[in-house]
This record gives structure tokens, sequence and C-alpha cells, in this order.
């Protein structure tokens, strides 16, 4: 979760795609958006390291080059990041998994990413694929990309949401633990709360 004390919030998703729908927090109508911006959205696509110093230049120059081009990426970002995590809580929940609008967004998008994306030659490999070679258009490429990518791959049994119901925050994360038991986002932020909290209560409880 937030920080509330600093604009910089923890990365905990364990997947770029995660770490993008927790740009929201609390996980609920109303939440923080931290993607406020072109500059907020950029500033972030570094430090997940979806970018490199080069091509921070390289989107900063493009966006700069002609008006809305940034507002035009972040709504893009927007439009994956809520369509990824309507997917994934549907499927959390043992709800229905949406049908239509949201596959149909990252479909369309993922489709318009891969017209962009060049195959190089590889250094390990024969070759590589590169996404989001447009810089005005790379952020959103990458990030569809990587959705698309967690959609297809991830292990549903290490899919977890740091628990609204009992004061979590409703951030999306992989478990990697050696026995499955991580149940928040984070022991610093959201499990020492919520921690905190219920030893309040039992010693309140104890006074009356």
């Amino acid at each position: 979760m937030t920080d509330s004390s600093a604009e910089v919030f923890r990365i905990v998703g364990g997947h770029p795609a995660l770490d993008l729908v927790n740009t929201v927090s609390p996980r609920l109508a109303g939440g923080q958006d931290h993607l406020s911006g072109p500059s907020e959205l950029l500033a972030w696509s570094r430090r997940i390291e979806i970018l490199t110093d080069d091509e921070v230049s390289a989107v900063s120059a493009a966006w700069g080059s002609r008006p809305g081009l940034g507002e035009s990426a972040l709504r893009a970002t927007v439009e994956i990041r809520e369509a990824t995590y309507s997917v994934l809580a549907a499927r959390l929940s043992d709800s229905p998994p949406p049908q239509g609008s949201e596959f149909e967004q990252l479909m369309l998008r993922w489709a318009a990413a891969a017209a962009r994306s060049a195959l190089v030659p590889g250094a390990g490999a024969v070759a590589d694929l590169v996404v989001g070679t447009a810089p005005a258009r790379m952020i959103p490429d990458r990030l569809v990309a990587a959705a698309v990518e967690l959609l297809r791959t991830v292990e549903l049994r290490q899919l977890r949401a740091c628990p609204i119901d009992d004061g979590g925050c409703g951030w999306l994360f992989l478990d990697r633990s050696r026995n499955g038991s991580r149940r928040w986002c984070s022991m610093d932020d959201c499990g020492t709360r919520v921690k905190i909290r219920k030893l309040s209560e039992r010693r309140r409880a104890t006074t009356v």
C-alpha cells in the first residue's frame, strides 16, 4: 500500500502488470491514483524498470514534440490497468470472467503493440522481440505485453490480493513463499498496520 508520508510507494506485485494494477491505493472506488499525470507515469515506468534512462529521455522528447501524446499514453495505460485488474479480480473471487470489453481492450492494444514491435538478432538467443519501438507509445505497449504475458502464464495458486475485509489495501501480488503463506502485500505496511490495530483493540477490550 501507499506510504502516506512519502510520494514513493512500495513496489510489491512481483510482476510489472501487477505493479501497474497497484498504482491505485487502496484498490477500491475512490482510491488514490498514483499515475496522476504523464510525468508520474514516466517516473514510475523507470522505477519498475520497463524503461532505461535513455528510453526515458526518448519518451520524454517524443511526448514533448506534440501536445497530447503524454496524456494519450496515460489514458491507454489506465485502460490497460483497469482491464487487467477486472480480469484478475474476477478470477480471484471465482466470479464469471468478464466478457467482451476487458478482453477486447487488452486484445486490441496488444495487437497494436505487436505491430510496433521488432524482431532483432539476439545475444543469447537467435532473436529477441523488442516491444515498444515507438517512443510515444513505448510505455503502454510494454505494459499491455506484460499484462498479456501474465494472464497467459500466471500460476493461480500464487496470485493473491491483500485482504480488504481484514484491513488490507486490495493490492495484487504473487506469493512465491515456500509454503504459500504470504497474506499481505507487505508486512512492513498493511501487515504491520493491521497487527498494531488488532493489538490496540485487544488492549482496549481488556481494560473495559
